[in-house]
């Protein structure tokens, strides 16, 4: 069993929906997603949790392609204001959803090893071939950052993906430190800097694992479509996400998820028009 984190609100639907159906398709190892959440509305009217509908459709979606696969939501409303409540960087460049994945080691019954994902990944080929790497000795495993391996440190990470050994996690205590640094010290990439100077042992991986700048490469196993930063015709920044199909298709000549997204927009469709008899 692949045992899969991701963390978010209701807004991360489409996101989760295209990035599980892209996993399904392509890996026959049964799937057992947990989905963070928590209501913060104090903040921001939408930060509110991932609906029970949301949830309920993404479980069936999975177990179309395979009966033992399944998606679970859990709040952590509570813990996250006990732990992170008005904190330094509740106010982060990321939303606050960003930290829920360092409240891992608190939730009870979760696996010792868990893959947690960013929203923004698309799975390219089996993600068995990930989460079958041996990090026994290791607290997690990861890959470099695009940028932040020049900018800040050789062997700084992306923390889209974590590959996470819960057992070795809790003998060191690298979530209890993170937390610790989040509560008390402002940082500009809060969770991947919280994670990253509180590791004692890591696995750095090759980017196939977490492709943060080419779309269509054939052994890519998780592409990540995060910020880039561009120079043509002028520096800027894009953030084109996967469910941004039409950017995906001009603007970053992205074609090998085609199958996936065709799927999405029809079931996406299917849960608008689910949404909508239940209203009326």
């Amino acid at each position: 069993m692949v045992n899969i984190l991701l963390c978010g609100n209701k807004k991360v639907f489409d996101g989760a929906l295209t990035q599980l159906i892209s996993m399904t398709n392509r890996t026959k190892e049964d799937i057992n997603c947990y989905i963070f959440t928590m209501d913060v509305s104090r903040i921001n009217p939408d930060f509110v949790p991932i609906e029970d509908e949301q949830v309920e459709f993404l479980n069936d979606v999975v177990k179309s392609k395979n009966p033992n696969n399944q998606v679970t939501k859990v709040d952590v409303t509570e813990l996250y204001e006990k732990e992170f409540g008005h904190c330094k960087n509740e106010g982060a460049y990321c939303t606050p959803y960003t930290l829920l994945r360092l409240l891992a080691d608190l939730i009870p019954e979760m696996p010792d090893k868990l893959l947690y994902l960013d929203i923004d990944m698309m799975i390219g080929d089996d993600i068995a071939k990930l989460y079958n790497t041996d990090v026994t000795d290791y607290e997690y495993a990861a890959v470099k950052e695009k940028y932040g391996c020049w900018l800040i440190r050789p062997d700084y990470i992306n923390a889209g993906m974590l590959l996470l050994n819960m057992k070795k996690i809790k003998e060191t205590g690298l979530l209890e430190k993170a937390r610790t640094r989040i509560k008390n010290k402002k940082m500009l990439f809060a969770d991947q800097s919280a994670i990253f100077w509180s590791t004692t042992k890591k696995l750095l991986l090759p980017r196939k694992f977490n492709e943060q700048s080419k779309f269509n490469r054939k052994d890519t196993v998780v592409c990540h479509f995060c910020k880039r930063l561009m120079f043509r015709p002028y520096p800027h920044t894009e953030n084109f996400k996967q469910w941004h199909i039409k950017e995906v298709h001009e603007v970053l000549k992205c074609y090998s998820f085609d199958s996936d997204l065709d799927e999405y927009v029809k079931l996406k469709e299917e849960f608008l028009k689910s949404k909508e008899k239940i209203t009326i």
